[in-house]
């Protein structure tokens, strides 16, 4: 991953848009039917890397994404629309983990990249075509994987690798259908793996499927086929299979499972994540993750080293409620690798790694 940092002009831009949209987290307004909120979220944390980064900037993740100084990791101002027959959300975003997320956005042209894309966290517009069956387009979140962008929904802090180094949003058209009140199925075609704008002329198609066995069990299944490879190369196809499940056995008990496959010009990469969290009381709950990540040649994780990103990881973090809006959470993590990685920067190579970080956001 490397960083990208935003234009003086962009972010600018940025603070006007933010102090056109009403301040007011409850504000609404019915009109025919429909139903507008406006809403906002601020997430501040503190990290310590073990490693200390010489330049503060942590490698290999999203969140948190600096170390050894407090820093926004994500805030966002949102306005939704919900009706009957039309819907929306618009959202606009900033803090570290934006930066680092959306520095790999493509260039093609002189009207994208990360300068202006970054700040886009969703602006997606739905209509209901019958009963049960929308369509939505525009910027919106990924159909990969159960770990979302924003901190508070994560039964982690940190993310996974196998969220991290899977899509957190895309760009383009899906077909959601609720077949029945236990299943449910959603058709996408997307510019490609984690774009906004297109690195290339083809076109991405991704299935997201939810099957709610039984009362606490969720089963699912999501995959990706698209040629990600710019136009200048040979195109290769990626195809990429996940299945996941939520078991909540009693109440304030969840755990959660994902594993996946990838595949592009005979080259693979797997990950499978273990999240469990328990519940203490009304706002207090702990939570554990075992993962394991795999790609020997480079295919998603490029580090320089010769056999490529494989490491095993675990973390234990603490939850507290505070007045039903705030949220205090501290966690503890650590990585071990195969070999020794490369690092940005001028640290020496290390094959092991740990970052411990406290967080407290809220929610208006």
């Amino acid at each position: 991953m490397r960083v990208s940092v935003a234009r003086p002009r962009a972010a600018l831009r940025l603070a006007l848009a933010l102090l056109l949209v009403p301040a007011a987290g409850a504000a609404q307004q019915d009109v025919e039917g429909t139903r507008v909120t406006f809403g906002a979220f601020v997430d501040a944390y503190y990290a310590y890397d073990f490693g200390r980064p010489p330049d503060g900037d942590r490698v290999y993740t999203t969140q948190p994404a600096r170390s050894e100084e407090f820093n926004v990791n994500l805030a966002f101002v949102e306005a939704r629309l919900a009706g009957d027959r039309v819907r929306g959300r618009v959202a606009l975003q900033a803090g570290t983990s934006v930066q680092r997320n959306y520095a790999g956005e493509p260039t093609r042209g002189t009207v994208s990249g990360p300068e202006v894309a970054q700040f886009i966290q969703e602006a997606v517009a739905g209509v209901r075509i019958r009963e049960g069956l929308w369509v939505d387009g525009g910027i919106y979140f990924s159909h990969i994987g159960q770990e979302g962008w924003i901190s508070r929904d994560n039964p982690t802090y940190t993310r996974s690798f196998t969220a991290d180094f899977t899509p957190y949003y895309q760009a383009g058209v899906k077909l959601s259908w609720q077949a029945t009140p236990t299943l449910s199925a959603q058709l996408n075609v997307i510019n490609g793996w984690q774009n906004i704008s297109e690195n290339n002329t083809s076109k991405a198609v991704g299935l997201r499927v939810e099957w709610q066995v039984a009362q606490g069990l969720l089963l699912g299944y999501d995959n990706f086929i698209g040629n990600e490879r710019p136009d200048s190369l040979a195109s290769a196809t990626r195809v990429f299979n996940e299945v996941f499940a939520r078991f909540t056995p009693r109440d304030g008990t969840d755990l959660w499972a994902t594993a996946n496959l990838g595949v592009e010009d005979g080259d693979t990469w797997y990950s499978v994540t273990l999240i469990g969290r328990q519940r203490l009381g009304r706002a207090v709950s702990i939570s554990a993750r075992l993962e394991r990540y795999a790609d020997p040649d480079q295919v998603i994780v490029v580090t320089g080293s010769a056999g490529g990103f494989e490491a095993w990881g675990a973390s234990v973090g603490v939850d507290v409620g505070i007045a039903g809006r705030a949220l205090w959470r501290t966690e503890l993590r650590g990585m071990t690798t195969g070999e020794p990685l490369l690092p940005d920067g001028d640290a020496p190579p290390r094959d092991e790694g740990g970052v411990a970080v406290s967080s407290l956001s809220i929610t208006f």
